[in-house]
């Protein structure tokens, strides 16, 4: 697998908030975790929920592929994400993704973000 693309085509679903085609990446049976899920979702049906209330609730955010990384069972992968703010200004987070897959499918997905001072 080329974990480089496949790293960008999942956060481009990221950026464009498009449920159904982030669930495509995801295993049926998928565990997530982020800031606001630390104890964590599990399975499609619970991401979707969790993921249509995170989109309708957030402004537009675009996120960049730094760097990715191999390790056994999948790959460790860097962002940039910019935040469109409604007053116009931009915000900027980095993130850090944990992935393990089964075949071209997420198992696990944990998130790890800071906020950046400025544009990076």
């Amino acid at each position: 697998m080329d974990i480089e693309k496949y790293n960008a085509d999942w956060l481009k679903a990221w950026s464009d908030k498009d449920t159904a085609k982030l669930l495509a990446f995801y295993h049926p049976d998928i565990i997530y975790k982020d800031g606001q899920t630390a104890a964590g979702i599990t399975g499609h049906a619970a991401l979707r929920a969790y993921l249509d209330g995170l989109f309708a609730a957030t402004p537009p955010m675009r996120y960049d592929p730094d760097e990715v990384w191999a390790i056994d069972g999948g790959y460790c992968g860097r962002w940039i994400c910019t935040i469109d703010l409604p007053d116009g200004k931009q915000s900027f987070l980095r993130g850090f993704d944990l992935v393990l897959l089964d075949g071209d499918q997420i198992t696990l997905n944990e998130v790890y973000t800071h906020t950046l001072p400025a544009k990076p």
